[in-house]
């Protein structure tokens, strides 16, 4: 059940049906403006693709994505292998009690798609219940392992539903990392946005900073024309 999808530059991603990916990874991916030698870490990458976009975008410095299902881990690994990508490295393990070859304190981004949800309906498929519900980590769990991961300066970033906007906030600021750039998503001008874009700095004073909105249709309900660049483009790895 293995299937393959090509990016804009080229680079694989193994998908299954317990493990794909969809637009709010690949918002996130280019939203973190990852340079091309940082040390950087996906944290619950699933199949991989915040770190396979970013390398189809330029980004070459040491990579790490770790999932806690040993599938999703297998799909990244087997997508960094084909695409040559010798800097990736899966780690299947939990990001509550990282893998000891994570090393403390020197990354420079961590990025996460945390779980949407605290309650309500969970799917009864195992893959699908744990990614969008907080059942195996919490915002606090994120942040703290983010925390323990970054560097002074080093940038956390994270996308989620408004409604879950304050838990991050309040999370991060615990855990010593300074909310400093916020965007909120949206289908158009005239819709209430479904995500936001939150990049959060550690050990770094106050000071957010709003940025504008994405849209992702125009009148016509066809993409953007920012959508498409990102989707073109890549991660936006400089």
């Amino acid at each position: 059940d293995v299937t393959l999808e090509r990016l804009a530059g080229g680079t694989g991603v193994f998908v299954s049906p317990r493990h794909r990916f969809g637009t709010d990874a690949m918002l996130l991916s280019a939203f973190c403006n990852v340079h091309r030698g940082w040390l950087a870490c996906d944290l619950g990458t699933g199949c991989g693709i915040v770190p396979l976009r970013w390398h189809d975008a330029g980004h070459r410095g040491p990579c790490y994505g770790v999932e806690l299902d040993a599938e999703g881990a297998e799909l990244l690994a087997l997508a960094a292998k084909e695409a040559g990508a010798a800097h990736i490295t899966a780690l299947q393990g939990d990001l509550r009690a990282l893998p000891p070859v994570l090393p403390r304190g020197q990354f420079h981004v961590v990025s996460c798609n945390p779980p949407y949800f605290t309650g309500g309906f969970v799917s009864q498929k195992p893959a699908r219940g744990t990614a969008r519900h907080e059942l195996t980590c919490t915002a606090a769990d994120v942040c703290g392992a983010a925390a323990q991961l970054l560097r002074a300066g080093g940038r956390l970033c994270v996308c989620n539903r408004p409604a879950r906007l304050t838990d991050l906030m309040v999370a991060m600021r615990q855990c010593g990392i300074e909310p400093k750039r916020l965007r909120f998503v949206r289908r158009r001008p005239e819709t209430v946005p479904w995500l936001f874009l939150l990049d959060g700095r550690k050990a770094a004073s106050p000071g957010l900073a709003l940025l504008p909105d994405l849209y992702m249709e125009q009148a016509d309900g066809s993409p953007s024309a920012e959508l498409l660049q990102i989707y073109q483009q890549g991660g936006g790895a400089t």
